[in-house]
């Protein structure tokens, strides 16, 4: 079986915004699918090791900020390989709120969506979340940043001087420099298993 026929899904990119009563936190996250349209329904699939997981869990609610092409790495950087646990990600700016009191990001975003949990899954390593719509806005008509988008236009390229051997992950790029990956592996950058490494 070649598990790379997975990359051929078409995904989009998203910042998961959330608040643990004290600090406003974010992650990436490439699982967010509309299910139904009357209601609006939303699924939103947040891997359990994550921060943003438990709050959303604790608190019920969460914005999916939809990132433009226009979000360069950093922003990848800063949301997608920390810990909201041990890492303010919003220190350094004051970005704005939507009605339901969780941030939004000010830059880089097209549109964002404000859901309220009203079912969870649990799928093993991951948790889904089934949502209502509770509010959404366009902020403008930039196009949406696939997961294709950001392989090709915005995630690094290896640099082919450096003869790296081990094992790379295909969402983050975090390398892990071993002959052999156990199967339990997760990713200390993205949170992903074995199944997202490619051998290098």
């Amino acid at each position: 079986m070649n598990t790379n026929a997975l990359f051929n899904i078409g995904y989009g990119l998203y910042v998961i915004t959330s608040n643990d009563g004290v600090r406003d936190n974010g992650m990436i996250c490439n699982t967010v699918c509309q299910l139904t349209s009357n209601p609006i329904q939303l699924s939103v699939t947040l891997n359990k090791g994550s921060y943003t997981h438990d709050t959303v869990k604790n608190t019920g609610k969460m914005n999916v900020c939809c990132l433009s092409t226009e979000a360069p790495f950093k922003v990848f950087e800063a949301f997608g390989f920390k810990s909201g646990r041990d890492t303010d990600k919003f220190a350094d700016c004051t970005p704005p709120r939507s009605e339901n009191g969780l941030v939004f990001l000010p830059k880089y975003i097209n549109a964002y969506l404000s859901l309220k949990v009203e079912n969870y899954i649990d799928l093993g390593s991951h948790g889904m979340f089934i949502c209502t719509l509770s509010d959404a806005e366009v902020l403008n008509n930039n196009e949406s940043m696939s997961y294709s988008y950001y392989q090709g236009n915005v995630k690094p390229k290896k640099d082919s001087k450096k003869e790296k051997r081990g094992y790379v992950c295909t969402l983050c790029g975090y390398v892990h420099e071993e002959e052999t990956m156990p199967d339990d592996f997760v990713c200390p950058w993205c949170n992903h298993g074995k199944e997202f490494f490619e051998k290098l």
